[in-house]
């Protein structure tokens, strides 16, 4: 089940265009499935047999009806081609209602399997699925496995799981889905990456268009076709002042064209990020002017911000070139890629790496005037003094900004100067939102959210009746609203403190479900005989993450700074988990209380968007309010009456 969402969530931000800045939009309709599907474990009606259909058909659907959300308006920035498709309030209602119709045509069976345990013994199984839905998933994409292959994979636990009678319907589902599948799976143009589906193709006889997520992102050709072309790309090292150019950091290096330029202006050595790492290989392999295998060039496949806290080189010449990327760091968090590149934090700590004489750069197609002044009084803060501008094109398409370590350090053209214009002020790393332009929550993401919920409404009024059903379980909503939120907050924490690669996202994840299999086997032992204690220490954790800000954090050393963010992180999650699984362990029914925690789940994936106007570290506040509503409507459970384990969990004690 969750390998099939992980799935879900990695195709269809590639296959339909923004859908990835939505983003838990996948997550919250897997949720939703999942819920209902354990709503509906006592129905007579088996939805599993028609799982691979569902999802044949879904494909099938997203291929024939392809997305672009309507970026029009200035308060977000969305990059990419001109909207079109359907309009956006029938295509996201459509898509979110049937990836849950999916996820809860396989939920529907977890559940059944669910009441032939044990509640803790059931989530103890649960768990370990989870753990290895993403293990195998994480393979996959380390591997660089296109879609067919994760299609093959679920289709043959279907077909393993179906009855017989029904696995001749599997068979037809699974060669539908994979013949759609093959085209983007083994047309070489086509490649993989952990955050990209990436299509390369000829544009001239001298040039490749690389587009990734089927947007245009970028253009494969030789130094000297781009002085020709694109003479733009060469300002940074005219606007320089007697600089040596003896080391130089490019940040989102990419197929290796601004590299190619850093050696063609006389860089003596150049330190090439690049966060993937099959971009950087297609440069490798397609680059004309090779500059990776210049001995010149050293290469790392890191994530930005990451290297900059990591390195302690200094450098005649720090460029951000074009490291806007088109995806998210996960399926929830509202943060790109390339989010911790932009605050005022990450300036600093790139102003720390450069050599007297130096100079930093970025220069992008930035799309609004507000970006640019954003950026500009970003660097005017940590600098002292205003960066220089060079803007190319109506409504200043290209700019570049470049500021010298001191004012004589660059030549400018011209110096940024808002006329009056309201600049908006630097983003910091509690709210890495750059391309909102004041923090609110956008009417496109109100629009989207309402739709959601009217249809989580209706699917659920409709398919699994009334909701008073779930009322016993308040507790337990409200439990999984919040615990989303705290996920949520240990992503991006993470993502800030070790990266935004999609390898730290995994091990993230890992460590979040490691820490609930713990809780359950903490709880599988030991019977609290006052929970409402456990309430008092998730409080008291929550509260001291609350307390220590990032940047501390980031002042430590790789090994220290790890053993502290995983013990402010972990220790909430395993702690809120404990509440959880004491309080499942003697439920009447586990696949009802099951699922109204993952409605809640869904509930908490909506307000995630708050984010958005709160920051990330202010979610630990609503976080802390839901558990005190979990802990109100579940007071009648924290008594002090001991629960007699079952024989399940009796025969584990005693062999403990």
């Amino acid at each position: 089940m969750l390998f099939v969402e992980l799935a879900l969530i990695r195709w269809l931000g590639a296959r339909v265009f923004y859908l990835s800045f939505f983003s838990n939009f996948v997550l919250l309709g897997s949720f939703l499935g999942i819920g209902i599907g354990f709503l509906r474990a006592g129905s007579k009606e088996d939805l599993f047999p028609w799982a691979g259909v569902a999802l044949t058909f879904f494909v099938a659907f997203v291929l024939v009806f392809p997305v672009q959300i309507d970026r029009s308006g200035s308060q977000l920035i969305f990059f990419g081609g001109e909207p079109s498709g359907l309009p956006m309030w029938l295509l996201l209602p459509a898509i979110f209602a049937v990836v849950a119709t999916v996820m809860a045509s396989i939920a529907q069976q977890v559940g059944r399997a669910f009441a032939q345990f044990d509640p803790l013994s059931a989530y103890r199984l649960d768990i370990l699925g989870s753990l290895a839905g993403i293990a195998v998933f994480t393979c996959l994409s380390f591997l660089g496995a296109p879609p067919v292959v994760w299609a093959a994979l679920a289709l043959g636990v279907f077909f393993f799981l179906f009855r017989p009678s029904l696995q001749r319907v599997a068979i037809v589902a699974g060669v539908c889905l994979l013949g759609m599948l093959a085209r983007e799976s083994f047309d070489p143009r086509w490649t993989w990456s952990p955050y990209y589906e990436i299509l390369t193709f000829p544009i001239t006889p001298h040039s490749l268009a690389l587009n990734v997520n089927g947007i245009p992102f970028q253009v494969i050709e030789s130094t000297a076709n781009r002085a020709k072309d694109e003479p733009h790309y060469f300002l940074p090292y005219r606007r320089l002042h007697r600089n040596p150019l003896r080391d130089v950091l490019i940040v989102g290096a990419g197929n290796g064209g601004d590299v190619a330029i850093a050696l063609h202006a006389g860089a003596a050595h150049v330190d090439a990020v690049e966060i993937d790492p099959k971009i950087h290989r297609l440069g490798e392999r397609l680059n004309p002017d090779r500059p990776f295998d210049d001995p010149r060039v050293t290469s790392y496949i890191d994530d930005g911000r990451a290297f900059l806290q990591r390195t302690d080189k200094q450098y005649d010449l720090v460029l951000f070139a074009l490291p806007d990327s088109l995806t998210l760091v996960s399926g929830q968090g509202a943060l790109r890629l390339e989010s911790y590149l932009f605050t005022v934090e990450a300036m600093r700590a790139a102003r720390r790496h450069v050599a007297p004489g130096g100079a930093f750069g970025m220069y992008n197609y930035y799309r609004q005037q507000w970006l640019i002044d954003r950026y500009a009084r970003t660097l005017e803060t940590v600098y002292g003094h205003a960066p220089c501008i060079d803007s190319i094109g109506q409504l200043a398409w290209f700019a570049l900004l470049i500021v010298g370590r001191e004012p004589g350090d660059v030549v400018c053209a011209q110096t940024w100067n808002p006329q009056g214009r309201a600049v908006p002020p630097p983003v910091t790393d509690d709210a890495p939102f750059p391309y909102l332009q004041t923090p609110s929550i956008p009417p496109l993401y109100l629009a989207t959210i309402a739709l959601i919920l009217i249809v989580s409404l209706v699917m659920v009024r409709a398919v699994c009746g009334p909701l008073g059903q779930m009322a016993p379980y308040a507790d337990l909503f409200c439990m999984g609203a919040a615990f989303l939120l705290l996920e949520t907050k240990n992503v991006v924490g993470f993502a800030l403190l070790f990266g935004t690669t999609w390898l730290v996202n995994a091990l993230v994840f890992f460590g979040i479900l490691l820490s609930v299999l713990a809780a359950i086997e903490f709880s599988a032992r030991v019977t609290v005989k006052r929970p409402a204690w456990l309430y008092l220490a998730l409080f008291a954790g929550l509260a001291l993450t609350w307390a220590v800000p990032p940047s501390t954090l980031l002042e430590l050393s790789p090994l220290p700074r790890f053993a502290a963010a995983a013990a402010l992180a972990f220790a909430p999650v395993f702690l809120a988990n404990v509440i959880f699984a004491q309080r499942f362990r003697d439920v009447a029914s586990s696949t009802v209380a099951f699922g109204a925690n993952l409605l809640g789940a869904m509930a908490g994936g909506v307000l995630e968007y708050s984010s958005l106007l709160i920051g990330y570290r202010s979610l630990l506040i609503v976080v802390a309010a839901l558990y005190g509503l979990a802990f109100f409507f579940g007071r009648k459970h924290l008594g002090y009456s001991v629960v007699r384990p079952s024989n399940a969990l009796a025969s584990v004690t005693s062999s403990a």
